[in-house]
């Protein structure tokens, strides 16, 4: 008599990672049409030709700490396939999350709706060139840290995790900072503006990702427990083995 099909350990966390990295990936897209001033600044900051007396970011940055983390854990474990085949799935979802609002947005309201097809439209409307924007900044900057992240750990001989996780992100979200403010605000906002809040933004990550260090070590810590030594070295060791795809 046939057993129902188990999950392996290895499997469950890449199942259970790779949730949280979507979840945190479409609630990023889906709120980073909204600026929030993160902080009054105590001078006026002077940068490419505007004066600034704080600092601007798009609500999108408060969820994106979570991939940077999930990313760095499913590269050292599941390797560049592993890595890749999530980032490609994160980008069919926010093509889905999307047709998804689109279809939300498009019945109308009832009369007892506590949110008025105004106000829905306003904060769900996304337009395609911010969609186009989303997608092309966030597939480009997942692939250069995937990439980032393996030639660092090669260059390292597999040493200093804290190297490769914090290099991989400066390195990528640069691309995907200035993709997406670029492509999606090209017209609303001047030039100045979209560079400005790309600094903000990516300083805000820089900083982020030197921040999250030690939880990325913690993760790391979590699942060598839940494997086993000799299941977490082997993955390990798997993960560092050149890739054909």
């Amino acid at each position: 008599m046939r057993t129902a099909y188990e999950l392996t350990r290895p499997q469950k966390l890449y199942v259970i990672c790779a949730a949280i990295f979507i979840t945190a990936l479409v609630i990023a897209e889906a709120t980073a049409s909204k600026f929030f001033t993160a902080f009054e600044l105590p001078f006026t900051l002077h940068l490419f030709g505007q004066s600034f007396t704080s600092v601007t970011m798009t609500a999108g940055v408060l969820a994106f700490p979570v991939t940077f983390i999930v990313t760095d854990v499913l590269n050292e474990y599941y390797g560049k396939k592993g890595i890749r085949f999530v980032t490609y799935v994160g980008m069919a979802m926010i093509v889905f999350e999307f047709g998804l609002l689109q279809l939300a947005m498009a019945v109308p309201e009832a009369t007892t709706s506590p949110v008025p097809d105004a106000a829905f439209d306003t904060v769900f409307g996304a337009s395609g060139r911010i969609i186009v924007g989303s997608l092309t900044a966030y597939l480009l900057g997942q692939l250069a840290d995937i990439t980032l992240f393996h030639w660092l750990r090669g260059l390292t001989e597999g040493k200093y995790l804290w190297l490769r996780a914090t290099g991989s992100t400066f390195g990528s979200q640069f691309i995907d900072t200035l993709i997406v403010l670029s492509v999606a605000f090209a017209g609303q906002l001047t030039v100045q503006e979209i560079l400005a809040i790309t600094l903000f933004n990516y300083s805000y990550k820089f900083v982020i990702a030197i921040g999250i260090t030690p939880i990325i070590y913690a993760a790391h810590w979590a699942m060598d427990r839940y494997l086993g030594h000799a299941q977490a070295e082997q993955l390990r060791e798997q993960a560092e083995q050149p890739s054909t795809a």
